[in-house]
Parts: structure tokens; sequence; C-alpha cells
């Protein structure tokens, strides 16, 4: 009960019940893109001063080594399963988002450890940068797989294929887009920043990065409760399975990332911190690519799915969830 306490979540909760009211209270995109790069920012400079402290370690090394472990198992068990009640696109497409990660879950979930007094890593925040592409690069090319098996078996002239072919992005230009965000490029270049200029540069940055965290995280966090109040109903019509596997993959995802964490012996609030980034799914970036890369995919799936059920359930439940049971075996 401690995380409905916390003023940032209870704005998120604001945010759900405006939306749901068909409110016209509403953030601005400018200002709305402006909180999620401060927030990223922030926690790149926060993890390169960490870093600056800890040094790089075996566990450092440990942890980025499970964070890319898990970002290879998600996708995968989610386009094998994905794939026995939706098309091959559908399911590529549903498997990169939930194969990806959750930048906001992962600063929320850093926010409510921090309140907890509970220790992590901040080359944590590292192991989210590393998690972010390698789903899309799947789901691409499982799709160029289904192209190609479809094209096979529709017994498509020369001429129709090449057009289709022709009519989507090349593999390299989505490749470059996938490893070249701006928003990962953010944070990666303030972890060195924060790395390079150790604590000299955390006294100078404080007030910016500590100070005004809490506010901008619980402003960030009204306009996503006001975005998944309105993007639930995308789901109307659509196979019960699909609810299911949004709120179920969430949790057998992380406990997969529990069960490495416990092998491997990391600590609570790494593994914490690991189950997070592997239960939670891309809603900015990933479906930012994959509609361009796979445009015969739904949005309306891919897109409902992860901002209008499991976002809300890892903010509200799923973040105390998987710190109790991080502590639980591990702590």
């Amino acid at each position: 009960m401690t995380s409905f306490t916390d003023p940032a979540i209870l704005f998120f909760v604001f945010g759900m019940l405006a939306g749901s009211l068909k409110s016209n209270l509403e953030i601005p995109q400018p200002i709305s893109r402006f909180l999620s790069l401060y927030l990223l920012m922030a926690l790149g400079l926060k993890g390169g001063f960490a870093l600056a402290q800890s040094g790089l370690s075996s566990d450092v090394a440990i942890s980025l080594g499970a964070a890319m472990g898990m970002a290879c198992i998600v996708p995968l068990i989610g386009y094998g399963v994905l794939r026995r009640f939706l098309s091959g696109f559908d399911a590529a497409a549903i498997a990169a988002t939930y194969g990806s990660v959750s930048a906001v879950t992962f600063i929320t979930a850093s926010q409510h450890l921090d309140n907890q007094g509970v220790v992590f890593g901040g080359h944590m925040a590292a192991a989210m940068a590393l998690m972010e592409s390698p789903a899309i690069v799947f789901a691409v090319v499982m799709a160029n797989h289904v192209r190609r098996r479809s094209n096979l078996n529709s017994n498509l002239t020369d001429a129709s294929v090449g057009a289709h072919v022709t009519g989507n992005p090349p593999l390299s230009r989505i490749l470059h887009e996938a490893l070249t965000d701006g928003a990962q490029l953010l944070l990666l270049g303030a972890m060195l920043i924060g790395l390079l200029t150790g604590e000299a540069g955390q006294a100078a940055m404080k007030p910016f990065s500590v100070d005004l965290f809490k506010g901008m995280l619980a402003f960030f966090l009204l306009d996503m409760g006001l975005l998944a109040a309105r993007n639930m109903g995308q789901l109307k019509g659509q196979s019960p399975w699909l609810v299911v596997y949004a709120v179920l993959g969430p949790l057998v995802h992380a406990g997969i990332a529990l069960l490495l964490s416990w092998l491997l012996g990391m600590a609570a609030g790494d593994a914490a911190l690991l189950m997070v980034l592997s239960a939670s799914a891309s809603y900015i970036a990933v479906p930012a690519v994959i509609r361009h890369a796979i445009p015969e995919a739904s949005p309306s799936l891919y897109f409902g799915m992860s901002l209008g059920l499991t976002f809300p359930f890892n903010i509200l439940l799923g973040i105390p969830l998987y710190l109790h049971f991080a502590q639980k075996f591990l702590g």
C-alpha cells in the first residue's frame, strides 16, 4: 500500500480517472516530450555518478549480461506464444513491444526503491539502454521471414513481389533508428558525463537532477495516466487472450528474471530492477519504429496492450510485487 501513498503514483491514478471521465485535461506534447527527456537525463546522470563511485566490477558485468539475456529471451517466448492466435506480423510487433523496455516504468521503480531505502546499482540504467534494441531487431527479422513465406505461398508475380518488398524500409535503416534513438543516446550520454565528472558533477547537478526529479516524475505520470485511460478502448473487440497476455506475460517475464538473478547471485535491488525491465513494455520507442518496419501489424494491438494494460498494471501493482519477491528470495 505504500506505493499508493506516493504522490507520483497518485498523480498517475488521477490522470487515469480524468481520462476515463473524458476530461479535456491535457499535457501539451512538447511539454510531455521535455519531461521524458529530463527524466532520462536525470536517470543517466544518477547512474553515471553511482558508477564513478563503485567502478566497473564483476557485479556490473553480471547484471549487464543478465539484461542482454532477458532482452533475447522475452521476445522469443512472446513470439512463440502469440503466433498461436495472431498473424506473424502482429505477433512480431507485440513481441518487440514486450521484449523492449519502458523507461518510465524503470524510472518509477527506481524512485520506489529509493523511497523504500533499497540499494541498487547505477549501472542498471545502462542495462535498460542495452535492452532497448534486441527485440526490435528480432521483430524485423521475423517480419521479413513472414513476408518471404507469404510471397512464396501466394504465387505473386515478380513485379508485385518487387513492389511489395520495395514498399518497406530497408533493414539497415530500421536498425539505425533502433540503435540511435535520441532518448537512448541521451541516457547513455548523460551516464558518461556523470561517470567522467564524478562527485564534483554530482554536487553541481544536484539541484537539477535530484531536487526537481520527484515533481517532474509526478507531472509526467499524470500525462501517462491520461494516455493510458484513453488507449484502453483500443482493445475492445480483440481476443481475450491478448488481455491475458498483457497481464500474465509481464509476470512470467519477471519470474524468469528473478530465477536468472538468483542463479547469478545478483543483489536484491538490481534483481528487482531487472524484473521491472523484463516485465515492462515499450510504448514510445518501439511503436515508433515498428510502425514503419512492420506496417502490416495493427498499432491498436501493440500500443493498446502496452500503454492501456501493461503500463498501468506495472505502475500500480507490478513494481511493489517485483520488489517484494526480489527481497524475499535475494534479500
